[in-house]
């Protein structure tokens, strides 16, 4: 099986000039951890997750309604294609541990794919053997 056969294709993206608190409404509002970043030729060059919102923006006091999307996110983002098997993919969560991974043509966003979406199609070991990788350097508090 390949990630485009479990990938969502429906995603909501944000661009780098966007603020802040317009990316923060569209997570809550469609209920997801993070937004791929596209520039205005409609390429990947980033992800926002909810964490980069706290670390980057509340807990240093930025305004949300001011600070733009290009200046909190992730630059460096782990990706797969399309065509990559789920066994890739998993590798690829846990390589880079993350639960969520944008899968790309060249650099088009096509689609994302999660651990959850990983973990309906994988045998209950595989699943558990890949959230145990993805969640090693987790450090508690």
């Amino acid at each position: 099986m390949n990630v485009k056969d479990l990938m969502s294709d429906q995603v909501i993206s944000v661009s780098p000039e966007e603020t802040v608190a317009v990316a923060a409404r569209l997570m809550t509002r469609h209920n997801v951890g993070a937004l791929p970043v596209r520039d205005r030729d409609g390429s990947l060059c980033g992800i926002l997750t909810d964490r980069d919102v706290v670390t980057r923006c509340v807990a240093l006091e930025r305004p949300m309604q001011q600070t733009s999307v290009a200046r909190v996110m992730t630059s460096r983002v782990a990706t797969v294609p399309p065509t990559a098997s789920v066994d890739q993919a998993a590798a690829m969560l846990a390589k880079e541990q993350v639960r969520r991974l944008p899968v790309v043509e060249g650099r088009r966003l096509v689609g994302m794919v999660t651990l959850s979406d990983l973990s309906r199609q994988a045998p209950a070991e595989e699943t558990a053997d890949v959230l145990r990788e993805v969640t090693a350097n987790i450090k508690h508090l």
